[in-house]
């Protein structure tokens, strides 16, 4: 089976940014030590500084909804709670 890739697009809203980015940055480490975690990387647009886009790979989709249940995100949701303006998540498999 392969595994699975996720790409959250989160989008700030303007005056939030940089509490977006602080409170993303802090899903780093403890995401990466979970298990079945092989990948969870965070990017920045280079055009709109707004935009942030974690790309994540998972062993299984199992385990990636045991990390969705998690209290780190939890945490995440409400310290951004109406400072983003969109977000949109992917669950993807490499096909080539």
């Amino acid at each position: 089976m392969s595994h699975l890739t996720i790409v959250a697009n989160i989008k700030a809203k303007a005056d939030k940014i940089e509490l977006v980015k602080t409170e993303l940055l802090k899903l780093i480490e403890v995401t990466r030590a979970e298990e079945g975690c092989i990948n969870y990387d965070l990017h920045r647009d280079n055009e709109n500084s707004a935009h942030f886009m974690f790309y994540e790979t998972w062993q299984t989709r199992e385990l990636w909804r045991v990390h969705m249940e998690n209290q780190h995100l939890a945490d995440f949701v409400a310290a951004t709670q109406g400072a983003v303006d969109e977000f949109t998540l992917n669950e993807m498999t490499v096909i080539g």
